[in-house]
């Protein structure tokens, strides 16, 4: 017994075997019978089951609480990668190349030199287009020079045939003063005519009668001629003057005409000659422009990385032939990195721009990064897709569909120093939708 009571406690099930004597009822006498007595579990085992029971009890009431808070204040996917603008770096001038610097998957530097291409016939062309910008610069100093020249000019035009229109006014009062001069002397010329006349006829009755002398006789008639003859000639005179008058006022008309035209045409021509310095001005500015036009195109020669990242696919090598827009090689962005997440439809109730998202990374490790979201896109990648599904046969199965959400990185600078990222890597964003 004392063997036995030390086994139970050390924890041990103890089992009593032996023959008991059971009186029956009635008084008649017992027969022996074996009875074995059920084990005895001990306390302290009772406790630790009771312990790990509860542990799991709450552990399972943890991990309900944690998946019903994942569920209800987070969406997260596992179609997501890191996705960047790739740079397809092409040729924007015909040329042979004559250097090659990268090689495939070697890094670069914004700004770095990449190819070279024979840069002789651009210099030539830019050295061509510098002289016809001097030519034309040149142009555009004499038309500017011209604009008050023929401004002056056109002036002292104006002034001149007004200056001949008062000579021609002057002109037609003078032959009209001479018309006038000239019939006075007509009248002049034949009252003497006249008095010439009555002498005569007076000496006729008198020179028969030898009253006077045939000397003085002759005289007069002579007289009588030259007063005829004068009078003739006032009357020439007249007509002479008479024909200077029409003369000077077709002078007249001619120079109001001249100077009315002039007048008219003097604006016109100021206008005209600026409008040759506009254009001479103008072509300026083609010349130049064909300038500008020639160093960029020597400056295409020199093929560089538009921004830092690796050296891809690269298609180009030195003595090849370039056309223009022909790929030479791609350049795969190292910062300028984003990532495309393809939530389902069913996760974008409550998610908006601008929530929080944690991204892990599965190429790192499950390395994390801090993100937000910049848009959800305007429709679903089916259909977005090369061939778009058509739901119009009777066959149609309702399948959840997913469209894509553009996750930006918060300090893309400091997580990702050591350029680990990559375009492509797969990441799990996990968007807080709920605070």
């Amino acid at each position: 017994m004392a063997d036995q009571d030390q086994q139970i406690q050390d924890g041990q099930t103890a089992q009593i075997s032996g023959t008991v004597q059971i009186a029956p009822a009635d008084g008649t006498q017992a027969q022996g019978k074996s009875v074995s007595a059920p084990p005895v579990e001990a306390p302290e085992k009772k406790s630790s089951r009771r312990i790990i029971i509860l542990g799991v009890v709450l552990l399972l009431i943890v991990a309900a609480l944690f998946f019903y808070w994942r569920s209800t204040f987070t969406e997260d996917t596992d179609d997501a990668q890191v996705d960047g603008d790739l740079y397809q770096v092409s040729a924007r001038v015909a040329g042979q190349v004559t250097k090659v610097y990268v090689q495939d998957n070697t890094p670069v530097k914004a700004g770095d030199p990449i190819a070279e291409i024979d840069p002789k016939d651009f210099q030539v062309a830019l050295e061509q287009a510098e002289a016809n910008l001097a030519n034309a610069q040149a142009d555009y100093v004499e038309a500017n020079v011209n604009v008050p020249i023929a401004n002056v000019n056109i002036k002292t035009t104006v002034s001149t045939s007004t200056s001949d229109v008062l000579g021609s006014q002057a002109s037609v009062s003078q032959a009209e003063a001479n018309v006038s001069a000239a019939q006075s002397r007509v009248e002049q010329a034949k009252a003497n005519a006249i008095k010439a006349q009555l002498d005569v006829d007076r000496y006729t009755p008198l020179v028969a009668k030898d009253v006077i002398s045939k000397q003085q006789f002759d005289a007069a008639v002579a007289q009588a001629a030259a007063t005829k003859a004068a009078e003739a000639e006032a009357e020439r005179s007249v007509k002479a003057q008479q024909d200077q008058v029409r003369l000077a006022q077709q002078r007249l008309a001619q120079s109001q005409s001249t100077e009315q035209q002039n007048r008219k045409n003097a604006p016109d021509q100021i206008r005209v000659q600026q409008a040759r310095a506009q254009a001479a001005e103008a072509a300026v500015k083609q010349a130049q422009a064909r300038v500008d036009q020639a160093k960029l195109n020597l400056s295409y020669t020199k093929i560089v990385s538009p921004v830092d990242g690796i050296i891809s696919k690269k298609n180009v090598d030195a003595g090849e032939n370039l056309s223009v827009g022909q790929d030479l090689l791609t350049v795969v962005p190292l910062n300028d990195l984003f990532v495309t997440a393809n939530f389902k439809e069913t996760q974008l109730k409550e998610m908006t721009a601008g929530q929080h998202v944690d991204l892990k990374v599965d190429a790192l490790g499950g390395r994390h990064f801090t993100g937000h979201i910049t848009q959800i896109g305007g429709a679903t990648g089916s259909r977005l897709s090369l061939f778009p599904p058509e739901n119009a046969t009777g066959n149609y199965v309702k399948v959840v569909q997913r469209i894509p959400v553009r996750i930006d990185f918060d300090n893309l600078d400091k997580e990702n120093q050591d350029h680990a990222l990559k375009p492509g890597m797969s990441v799990t964003p996990v968007v807080r939708v709920k605070n």
